[in-house]
C-alpha cells in the first residue's frame, strides 16, 4: 500500500538460497505486491496480495486477502479455545473429612473452608461464594431407631420430608417474604458399601417487598432475593438417620454440578465400633 498519494515502494524481493537450485521442488516467493491500490476500509477489504512463485514446474497464483485474513483470525481463536479448554479441564482437587465419632465421611474441594458454630455437625463453605457449602446432619441416638433409609419410604416421601424441613428452618418473621419451592429430582443407589442412599434435589426461591410497610400495594414491589439449589445425600446406620447438604446458588450450579455430584458420591456412613 501507498505510503502517501504518489509514492509506491518497489515490490519486496526475497533472495534465494544458493543450495536450492532452479529445479528443486521447493520454492521461495519472488515477488510480494499489493495489487489495486486505494485507501478506502470497502476497497481494502478487496485487494489482493500476489504471491508469485517462479520455477520450471510452478505457475504463479495469487492469495485474496479476505482468506489470508481469515487464515490469521481462525489460527487465533483456535489458540485462544485450547486454552480455554486447557484451564477447563483442570480438575478440582478433593480432600477427605473422617468422623469416627458419629461415624461419616466424604470428600470436598480442598479449597473450602470449615466454619464453625454453624447450625450442624460440620460445615464447609466456598471461601469466594458464600451461598455454596456442605454441611452434615444427624439425627439423636435416642430419638431415633432407623434399620434403613427405606424406613423414610421411597425416595418421593423423602423428599417431601427433605422440603418441609428447608422451609421450617427458612422460615421468616419478615412482612412481605415468599418462598418458592419444588422437588427436581428423587433417585436412590446402592453404593460400594453396600449400603442404600437417597440422593434428592430441590430448588427453592425466596422474594421480598422492597417496602413492606407501604399501605398501596403498587408501593409493595416484591423482587428476587435469592434461588439456590439443594442437593442432598440420606443414609442410614448406627440407628441413626445421616443427611448430606449441598447448597449452590442456581446460577453458578451447571459450572460446579460434576464437583458437587462427585462430593455426594463420595458420602458414605460407616458402623460405629462398640
Amino acid at each position: 500500500m501507498a505510503n502517501r498519494v504518489g509514492f509506491r515502494p518497489p515490490p519486496a524481493t526475497v533472495i534465494r538460497p544458493h543450495f536450492l537450485s532452479s529445479t528443486s521442488v521447493h520454492t521461495l516467493p519472488t515477488r510480494v505486491t499489493l495489487t489495486t491500490p486505494c485507501f478506502s476500509i470497502s476497497c481494502n477489504l478487496q485487494s489482493v496480495f500476489v504471491v508469485e512463485y517462479r520455477n520450471e514446474n510452478t505457475k504463479a497464483f495469487a492469495v485474496p486477502r479476505r482468506s489470508l485474513m481469515t487464515l490469521i483470525l481462525t489460527s487465533s481463536i483456535l489458540s485462544q479455545t485450547n486454552t480455554k479448554n486447557a484451564f477447563a479441564q483442570q480438575s478440582v482437587e478433593f480432600r477427605e473429612f473422617i468422623d469416627t465419632f458419629d461415624g461419616y465421611s466424604f470428600n470436598y474441594p480442598v479449597n473450602w473452608i470449615q466454619v464453625k458454630g454453624a447450625n450442624a455437625d460440620i460445615f464447609f463453605r466456598d471461601p469466594y461464594i458464600l451461598d455454596e457449602n456442605v454441611s452434615v446432619e444427624v439425627s439423636s441416638p435416642s430419638s431415633s431407631k432407623y434399620l434403613s433409609v427405606e424406613d423414610l419410604g421411597p425416595p418421593e416421601e423423602a423428599a417431601k420430608s427433605v422440603l418441609r424441613q428447608y422451609l421450617t428452618e427458612f422460615m421468616s418473621t419478615r412482612l412481605g417474604v415468599k418462598r418458592e419451592a419444588s422437588i427436581l429430582s428423587t433417585s436412590s443407589r446402592v453404593a460400594d458399601d453396600g449400603k442404600m442412599y437417597y440422593e434428592i434435589e430441590v430448588n427453592i426461591k425466596s422474594y421480598a417487598s422492597n417496602n413492606e410497610l407501604a399501605v398501596m400495594p403498587e408501593d409493595r414491589v416484591v423482587r428476587k432475593e435469592w434461588d439456590r439449589r439443594y442437593l442432598s445425600v440420606l443414609g442410614v446406620e448406627n440407628n441413626q438417620l445421616y443427611e448430606l447438604r449441598l447448597q449452590v446458588p442456581e446460577n453458578v450450579f451447571l459450572e460446579e454440578e460434576n464437583d458437587l455430584r462427585k462430593v455426594m458420591r463420595s458420602f458414605r456412613v460407616n458402623k460405629l465400633s462398640a
